[in-house]
């Protein structure tokens, strides 16, 4: 699959080379690139060629994500995915030569790559809900010597029946659910990686099917562009406070209502903070500790808010993907965490509360950290997804989320 370097072949070019040595070593460092495989299929494919307007530079930087294609009020609604997240779903795929792979959200780039995995015995079938980003991956596959992938436009909602059975399903959009024609096209023992978002919260996740099931392998933190069509279902945005750019609100998942005017008046109300005596290093990620928050916590969402809200002393977060929040009637608290040390080396959870229960609040979501810190810090969680109206008594222990078409598990060890 790999277009023979010449003078006019751009992937001879030595800058490029030095880019791609760069990206390789910044991969590996982030844990994103795993194997020899998937470090041979990005040295192969020429990513700036997927992404022409944009710099060498940037073509080849590992969390450079550019932008596709954007709807009437500039939102953001395709991207080619930054090379780190391609590369950890494709670690997670396991692609080996010779499958047959459906990729459902479509830029070309990484259909490429998969391409290169699955070899000249395998099979590629690439399908987006948008004629023009297929028409643009099917010309960049063109010219880059990838006519083997075959680009549909389609509904991902539906997969692509006409190819099926597939041995990997590689989804490139943010989805609420899994539905059945995505378990029905792969084959039994077949890995799923999909970016599914359960109570606000997207992992990209590794599944296997295990007959009627999806069972997870592994899970990673992702973001993505959320899905269109008829799988579309996208998180709600309520805000708490709104004046000259300084924005706090609370993102719901699962048709979660709350007191709206009651927690706007919280959050104007005098805070109350408790701190757990859980630490963790600078450097140490937690986003573990929000999954299981999101498991055990009975009305959990998350907080965001524009940097001038924190300025101003309205929040002490404004983390882009949003912070853990319990929420009970017209109180709440969120999750935050305070250097330990001058040297910022290590770092104390605590909560802070707001409303007229604040303290109760904050103190349930303190007790809640002080529990993953004593069992589960070093744990993984599992997913199962299970079809929509499968009994309880079929169901794993842990917490269950109802979807459209699954009831979603989440357990600990």
């Amino acid at each position: 699959m790999n277009v023979a370097p010449t003078p006019e072949n751009p992937q001879a070019d030595p800058q490029r080379e030095e880019l791609v040595d760069k990206l390789i070593a910044q991969l590996t460092e982030l844990g994103a690139l795993r194997s020899g495989e998937v470090e041979a299929a990005i040295r192969a494919v020429p990513r700036h060629l997927f992404v022409p307007d944009v710099p060498l530079a940037q073509a080849y930087a590992a969390e450079d994500a550019p932008v596709v294609k954007r709807d009437e009020h500039g939102v953001v609604i395709s991207s080619v995915s930054a090379v780190r997240v391609q590369a950890m779903m494709l670690e997670q795929a396991e692609v080996r030569p010779g499958m047959r792979v459906l990729e459902i959200g479509s830029g070309g780039y990484n259909a490429a790559l998969i391409a290169e995995l699955v070899g000249e015995g395998g099979q590629v079938t690439t399908i987006d809900i948008d004629r023009d980003v297929i028409d643009r991956a099917r010309r960049l596959l063109s010219e880059t010597g990838y006519e083997r992938v075959t680009a549909l436009v389609a509904d991902g909602e539906e997969g692509e029946p006409g190819r099926a059975p597939y041995d990997r399903i590689i989804v490139t959009v943010g989805a609420w659910d899994i539905p059945p024609a995505w378990t029905n096209q792969l084959a039994e023992g077949g890995r799923i990686v999909v970016p599914l978002r359960v109570r606000g919260l997207t992992r990209s996740v590794a599944f296997e099917r295990r007959g009627g099931r999806l069972v997870s392998r592994e899970y990673e933190l992702c973001g993505f562009v959320p899905m269109q069509g008829a799988g579309e279902n996208r998180v709600r945005l309520v805000l708490l406070h709104d004046e000259d750019g300084a924005q706090v609100g609370l993102r719901l998942d699962d048709g979660q209502q709350v007191d709206v005017g009651g927690l706007r008046e919280a959050l104007r109300q005098p805070h109350v903070e408790v701190w757990s005596g859980v630490t963790i290093g600078g450097m140490e990620p937690f986003d573990n500790l929000d999954l299981w928050l999101a498991t055990t916590l009975p009305d959990y969402a998350l907080l965001t808010a524009t940097p001038a809200a924190r300025e101003r002393g309205l929040v002490t977060s404004a983390s882009p993907l949003g912070t853990s929040v319990l929420v009970d009637g017209d109180s709440f608290a969120y999750r935050r965490i305070r250097p330990t040390s001058p040297e910022r080396t290590a770092f104390e959870f605590g909560a802070r509360g707001h409303g007229p229960e604040a303290k109760a609040v904050a103190e349930r979501l303190v007790e809640e950290i002080r529990a993953w810190d004593r069992a589960h810090r070093a744990d993984r969680a599992r997913y199962e997804v299970h079809p929509a109206g499968t009994p309880e008594d079929r169901l794993p222990a842990g917490r269950v989320i109802d979807k459209r078409h699954t009831r979603v598990t989440i357990s600990w060890p």
